[in-house]
């Protein structure tokens, strides 16, 4: 096509020239006017061939160009279409052709490539990370599932409720040991705390039962509480010997029977059904897990001291003031309990190797500070039977400060150590042990007196 347009355009040059010529000659014979008509003839009809020509070529540009657009339209189509499938190809033709027409199109269409580039990189990063999203919510909505409570708030509740109804009936047996075994001629009692850890429970039902109502596990309260609890009576009998005034009115000795009722009581928690319950690794690394998140749902058992974040972290690094280390009995008391910060808080726990609850770790110190005291092991209750009342006014670094109402038992359910009676700070175990201000809402809603270490 363009080899003949060229030479239609040669020939009317040709043609013009040899019109030229022919006007000159006639110029010559025939005088100017008509060399001069002549001459505008033949550049008339040149230019007009020319221009024809030349218009025909415009044309045929234009046409071609309007297909090679075309062309590249549809061939970009084809080649960015998501649905574009090479099945004939080997991978370097593929490559190969790829390159050439990204080369092509780019040179000649620079900001079609780019915003061709720009739509395919956004294509494939909506692409990427919607599925990206989808896995990822996915896999959060699997890992929150994996640490809450499955099951509803009522029936969460409706359990706890159910587990503290034996608790209560346990405490009241307790209490009615002397007058439902009478004629014993003493009673002894080896009784720990009566109270659990709500959320241990509500996780161990979780993983035991998922999305659990209380009906489903009306029978696994008891078992679950049988292995918590240990508790035992035990008759013994010691012969004793008495002075007594004989017949002929000497004193002479003689021997009796003497009666005691051993109450005992050990609190394992929770813990121990679990270890006795879950067997598989797998739930038992998700016990873990939906305990230490407390089911993603901190505050569903409302006033209850494991729900009091705050108080296991505010004294964190709290630094005892120097002027009531000047007593030499409440310094060896604060050296001996400084060792354990940061136990977790175990219920019936009495000892560094077990670790402890609350009366546990008071009973431990005093036991084992250097002062010469002995308590036993005594629950909170026993801790406030074993001290003198000391006055609000009087209390000084080393007594001992005592709760009630922090579970289901009667009396004393919670002690610490007073370390700081101006800033009233604490030194007890809670979750874990730790320094805690008692001047809050929640310990002054509970507190019940102090005590002082005979």
């Amino acid at each position: 096509m363009k080899n003949k347009l060229k030479d239609s355009s040669q020939a009317a040059i040709k043609y013009g020239d040899k019109l030229s010529k022919k006007a000159t000659k006639v110029e010559g014979d025939e005088g100017g006017n008509s060399s001069d008509e002549a001459v505008e003839e033949g550049i008339s009809t040149a230019e007009s061939i020319a221009g024809k020509a030349e218009q025909r070529k415009r044309i045929q540009r234009q046409n071609a160009k309007k297909l090679r657009k075309q062309k590249e339209k549809e061939e970009a189509s084809s080649r960015f279409s998501p649905t574009k499938r090479f099945v004939d190809k080997s991978g370097a033709d593929i490559a190969e052709t790829i390159k050439e027409r990204i080369e092509e199109f780019t040179q000649e269409h620079p900001i079609i490539a780019i915003l061709t580039v720009v739509l395919a990189l956004l294509i494939i990063f909506i692409v990427t990370n919607f599925n990206g999203c989808t896995a990822m919510m996915s896999n959060f909505a699997t890992v929150t599932m994996d640490c809450s409570y499955t099951a509803n708030d009522r029936d969460i509740l409706a359990v706890e409720s159910k587990y503290r109804a034996y608790e209560k009936a346990l405490q009241k047996k307790i209490d009615k040991v002397e007058t439902d075994n009478p004629g014993y001629d003493e009673y002894r009692y080896n009784v720990e705390g009566i109270g659990h850890d709500p959320f241990e429970l509500a996780a161990l039902l979780t993983v035991l039962y998922e999305d659990y109502t209380i009906a489903e596990v009306k029978e696994m309260i008891p078992t679950i509480f049988n292995y918590q609890y240990d508790y035992s009576t035990r008759r013994i009998v010691e012969v004793r010997y008495r002075t007594v005034i004989g017949e002929d009115g000497e004193p002479e000795t003689e021997s009796y029977n003497y009666y005691i009722l051993q109450v005992t009581l050990k609190n394992n928690g929770i813990s121990k059904a679990k270890e006795a319950l879950v067997t598989d690794e797998e739930k038992s690394e998700r016990y873990d897990v939906v305990l230490s998140m407390k089911g993603n749902k901190p505050d569903i058992f409302g006033d209850n001291i494991y729900s009091l974040d705050e108080i296991t972290e505010e004294y964190e690094d709290y630094d005892v003031p120097a002027e009531y280390l000047n007593s030499e009995q409440f310094a060896n008391m604060l050296n001996e309990g400084e060792k354990y910060l940061g136990y977790p808080y175990v219920w019936g726990g009495s000892n560094p190797s077990e670790s402890f609850d609350c009366s546990g770790f008071v009973s431990y110190v005093i036991n084992h500070c250097g002062n010469g005291w002995n308590v036993g092991r005594q629950t909170a209750n026993g801790l406030k039977n074993a001290t003198a009342r000391v006055k609000p006014s009087d209390v000084q670094a080393g007594d001992l400060i005592f709760f009630k109402g922090t579970y289901s038992t009667s009396g004393a359910s919670h002690v610490g150590i007073v370390v700081d009676p101006v800033n009233k700070i604490m030194l007890h175990c809670g979750s874990p042990i730790q320094y805690a201000s008692y001047d809050t809402s929640y310990w002054r809603a509970h507190f019940y007196c102090y005590g002082r270490i005979h």
